[in-house]
């Protein structure tokens, strides 16, 4: 069975694509805790650039296929910000909590019908041994919700709001989220790669 390695220290991340890919029969692993790995400086100009970063890096540190994402808020009104910043938005040290208070009050008394975002996610596989390099994206449609709700999910869902399940993403459950989050997009899409390659 091929081992690919998901290179990300977000759990919730890890637990996700696990989740995702369950009925492939590819073994996926954690990045492994004992190794002093270097972090990856993010200095992409998108979202794509970044996860093939952190796909490389962790490639060559490990000589393993490597699997990475990266992923972000973009808000129409803010210019589409935070975007490729969505996890350093408001500076270091902020908690989810605080980043997505911190965005709400930025946007305080503009209506919904401004408020559109997008979800985006980019997902990059760099296979060491075949020499190959594939990175596929993924988006989902939402508002800025006027105020946080739900308990699911992690970072800014509980301020992203779906029309289509009158929700946020905070508030539905992992199997829905799995069918329309960005990631889910782009790792449908990244799923079909694998099973060509790696199990036909």
């Amino acid at each position: 069975m091929n081992q690919i390695i998901i290179g990300s220290g977000n759990q919730h991340k890890i637990e996700e694509i696990k989740a995702f890919f369950s009925e492939i029969k590819i073994d996926f692993k954690a990045l492994p805790e004992h190794r002093n790995l270097t972090e990856v400086v993010e200095d992409g100009k998108s979202y794509k650039e970044n996860a093939l970063k952190k796909a490389r890096q962790r490639a060559l540190e490990l000589n393993e296929i490597v699997l990475a994402d990266d992923s972000g808020l973009s808000v129409d009104y803010l210019d589409g910000a935070p975007g490729i910043y969505s996890a350093r938005f408001g500076g270091g040290g902020l908690d989810d909590e605080e980043k997505y208070l911190k965005i709400l009050s930025i946007l305080d008394g503009v209506p919904l019908e401004k408020r559109k975002a997008a979800f985006i996610s980019a997902v990059a596989l760099v296979d060491p041994f075949k020499n190959e390099e594939i990175v596929v994206e993924g988006r989902c449609e939402g508002f800025i919700a006027e105020e946080p709700s739900g308990a699911n999910g992690f970072g800014y869902d509980p301020i992203f709001y779906l029309p289509k399940y009158n929700k946020t993403m905070a508030e539905i459950s992992q199997v829905e989220k799995n069918k329309i989050s960005h990631r889910a997009r782009a790792l449908k899409k990244m799923k079909a790669v694998l099973i060509k390659r790696y199990t036909e």
